[in-house]
């Protein structure tokens, strides 16, 4: 008798963790799938890009963005309006440089993304004019608003606009620019669609540092950066060992709770990542991170992982490379996947 009893405690002792294991292995296999509607294999490739980086690397941007658009012929273009760059002093606004920027992808029927708000891509993150450095963080707020509010007014009838991107990456403690939270994002937010009902406001985070679910409930349409080989001042370089179902995992997350959010790559790593910045590294230094290797290995990654919009950063760098150091393997590589 004593070892029956025995044998029955033994398999209720064994049962519940057994079960509990399995319950979690059913989990784990949900959120590690394939996230029905929102991997694909057929791609829609964007670019980014920042004038000021261009600039930054002694380029002619206009040179610069024309090539983009006449020759790499993205199918959208993701470009960031640096604050500093149209409102050099309190409320006397200068679009030039934008308007002919958005005229060009206009005439060349480009479909572009504005991203617009006080953390804009590149560094430091916070690109403002030095005026309003001066200011205290409320005051920061309100001309933050009417910088928004003027910017959209300008923009919100162009044809060829298909999404307001409102700050970005604003839960990403990044760069020399502090973080100001999930309630004055939703102002921003409420105020662009107050200007404009009829485009969708995308909002960013990072692939590997963030949870998403902040930025993700906020969006129409949730953007991730994808990065594979970093600088980190403590370890060096860091290749990340984050297999494609990770993001499916992040994905499946997002869309348990919002299951028809779309989900692009915002900015995929397709320029070195070194200890300064670029322009700051010697070309040795910054093949550490980007190679005529390491380019297709980025991309293959990204179309494993498979969301449908894929937005390439560095066509500044690709440019540089081709006309400064007469290497057009990284500019015709990506023209070639682009227009493949």
């Amino acid at each position: 008798m004593s070892r029956l009893k025995n044998k029955k405690v033994f398999w209720v002792v064994l049962k519940w963790p057994a079960i509990f294991l399995l319950i979690l292995l059913l989990i784990a296999l949900y959120f590690l799938r394939r996230p029905t509607g929102t991997v694909t294999s057929n791609f829609h490739w964007g670019v980014v890009f920042s004038k000021i980086f261009s600039e930054q690397l002694g380029l002619d941007w206009r040179e610069n963005y024309s090539a983009i658009v006449e020759d790499l012929k993205p199918e959208v273009l993701r470009l960031p309006i640096y604050w500093q760059d149209i409102e050099k002093n309190p409320d006397q606004f200068s679009f030039e440089d934008y308007d002919w920027m958005i005229s060009q992808a206009n005439k060349n029927n480009l479909k572009f993304i504005l991203v617009v708000g006080r953390k804009t891509p590149r560094w430091p993150e916070c690109n403002l004019p030095e005026w309003v450095n001066k200011f205290d963080e409320i005051k920061q707020k309100e001309a933050t608003l009417r910088m928004l509010k003027t910017v959209e007014e300008r923009y919100k009838d162009e044809k060829n606009l298909v999404a307001w991107q409102v700050e970005n990456e604003p839960f990403l403690n990044f760069g020399e620019c502090p973080l100001w939270g999930g309630d004055f994002l939703d102002q921003e937010i409420a105020v662009t669609k107050k200007i404009d009902a009829n485009h969708p406001v995308i909002i960013t985070d990072s692939g590997e540092l963030s949870y998403w679910f902040q930025a993700a409930k906020r969006a129409d349409i949730f953007g991730t950066t994808m990065y594979r080989i970093i600088f980190s001042s403590r370890f060096g370089y860091v290749k990340y060992p984050l297999p494609p179902s990770f993001f499916w995992l992040k994905a499946n997350f997002v869309r348990l709770f919002y299951p028809d959010r779309p989900i692009t790559v915002s900015e995929l790593q397709a320029e070195p990542w070194g200890p300064n910045l670029l322009y700051n590294i010697s070309l040795e230094e910054q093949m550490k991170s980007m190679n005529h290797e390491q380019l297709p290995a980025n991309i293959e990654y990204a179309k494993q992982v498979g969301f449908s919009e894929i937005h390439l950063w560095g066509a500044e760098w690709w440019w540089w490379m081709k006309t400064k150091q007469n290497d057009d393997f990284y500019w015709e590589y990506v023209k070639k996947e682009i227009q493949r």
